[in-house]
């Protein structure tokens, strides 16, 4: 696999930084940020310089129990396209549960969730895998995630999860460092064993971040500088396979470029450094023999632009065991993605609607991973509605948590933000009229003409929140004349 080099995730915040940096080689966007028929300005300029875009995908929810979104699917293609993206990549995780399969309402995370890892979450993962191929004008690769709980009842290994994926769909594997560190100090899995067992011939690129340790429980925040545990794992990674590709997350709390810049150096330093200790054990005898990421195991290659991938099987037979499973998975794959489906509702009905708790889970770390997932979906919805805690100043935070305890997300972000303001207007809040004036008028001018619903009963609501919505309105505007007089 050729490389992709040295790189660096591109978010609107620091575009202005990483287009001065000296000698980076290649960027990574987060797909859903990016509109392909307006794409940012900085995105154009980089790309005409030659530095490679690839879009990374949050939302597709590969490993949860229903198969990928059409519409999902084209538009991570659309952007792959738009950029002129040698890969595209996504995560092994569930992003929402509910819906169909399981007679429920539709959920969102808002968040990466594990998926459970056993032959029958891995079969539909690796079904979920081929549709996307199959749907995706470049190869994919999927990254292993960062979890703060654990499935009871698991059959594999992380590294024999991976393995198993990988030789059964030919996907490529976004090998996350610092998600490896967080599963040693939240689960106690080791890192150098999961390396051991993971198929580094697949490998596309690597992810480094950093994050932070609270009560025991390490946090993979993006917010942080990467911690030397993380930089070690990278060199051991790097002592075992030339990374084709290394790249720098941050979302929150940018630092000054001169930051960024060091923390890229450290970087290259511990690849640097794994590479060195890898050719002296090589040549020593001692050491485990050294190769480069090149998908020759049994699956094709792709190459595109300036990358070689791992793409999609094309005649290739898989081990016996793996045959077998994959047979099973075509003959009974409707009631092995309800069992997946069911299984995750449970899961994260427990975190976000305070359901109770499925049976073998760690109460602790539930509570520990709930917190987080409201937290981060208040910062988000903070984010795609900054008027609101302007307007709400110092209680936005305690209010949306309050809301979030008892309205589970069903939609986006943007419906969120909708929704929690919708409520509090309902209860007459906030106390102040002046701020509730202007809560009720950043509702109507986002509001807009909803589309009408068949079903009366839907109709009928709808009527009685737009004249309760419009009571609050005119009292706010009344308390508020009341009070100038």
């Amino acid at each position: 696999m050729e490389r992709l080099g040295t790189g660096i995730g591109w978010r609107p915040e620091i575009a202005d930084a990483v287009e001065r940096m000296p000698g980076l080689d290649w960027v990574e966007a987060v797909a859903e940020n990016v509109c392909p028929d307006h794409l940012p300005a900085s995105l154009r300029r980089l790309r005409e310089r030659g530095v490679t875009v690839v879009p990374h995908g949050v939302s597709l929810g590969l490993g949860g129990g229903e198969r990928p979104d059409e519409g999902r699917l084209k538009a991570l293609a659309e952007r792959a396209q738009a950029l002129g993206s040698p890969l595209v990549t996504e995560h092994i995780a569930f992003v929402r549960a509910g819906g169909p399969l399981t007679a429920s309402d539709r959920i969102e995370a808002g968040h990466l969730l594990p998926v459970p890892r056993t032959r029958d979450a891995l079969d539909v993962l690796c079904e979920n895998i081929r549709i996307a191929q199959d749907a995706l004008p470049v190869p994919l690769a999927v990254e292993n995630i960062a979890a703060l709980l654990a499935w009871p009842g698991e059959e594999l290994t992380e590294g024999q999860f991976l393995y198993e994926l990988a030789d059964r769909t030919g996907v490529g594997l976004l090998i996350d460092v610092a998600n490896l560190h967080t599963n040693h100090v939240n689960q106690g899995e080791d890192p150098a064993e999961a390396l051991s067992e993971l198929p580094l011939e697949a490998l596309a690129y690597v992810h480094v971040a950093g994050g932070f340790e609270r009560d025991g429980v390490w946090h993979d925040s993006h917010a942080h500088p990467v911690p030397r545990p993380v930089l070690d794992i990278l060199a051991d990674l790097a002592s075992r396979v030339a990374p084709p590709g290394v790249l720098l997350e941050r979302d929150e709390n940018f630092p000054a470029p001169e930051v960024l810049k060091g923390e890229l150096d450290a970087i290259a330093e511990a690849v640097e450094r794994g590479h060195t200790a890898g050719e002296r054990g090589h040549a020593a005898g001692t050491g485990r023999s050294r190769g480069t990421a090149t998908a020759t195991r049994t699956a094709t290659t792709v190459r595109t632009g300036t990358a070689t991938v791992p793409g999609p099987r094309s005649g290739c037979s898989a081990p016996d065991a793996a045959s077998a499973s994959a047979a099973a998975s075509a003959a009974g794959s409707e009631p092995v993605r309800q069992r997946l489906a069911l299984a995750q509702t449970a899961l994260l009905s427990a975190l976000v609607a305070g359901t109770p708790a499925p049976e073998g889970f760690d109460r602790a770390r539930l509570r520990v991973q709930a917190r987080a997932l409201a937290s981060k979906r208040a910062g988000v919805v903070a984010k795609v509605a900054p008027e609101l805690p302007v307007i709400l100043g110092d209680g936005y935070r305690t209010a949306f948590l309050a809301y979030a305890q008892r309205h589970p997300m069903r939609g986006g972000y943007r419906l969120d933000a909708m929704a929690f303001t919708e409520s509090l207007l309902l209860a007459g809040r906030p106390e102040d009229p002046a701020a509730r004036r202007k809560l009720h008028h950043w509702w109507r001018e986002r509001s807009g003409p909803a589309p009408r619903s068949r079903r009366p009963a839907v109709r009928v609501a709808r009527a009685a929140r737009r004249m309760l919505l419009r009571g609050a309105g005119r009292a706010s505007h009344t308390e508020h004349a009341s009070s100038a007089m």
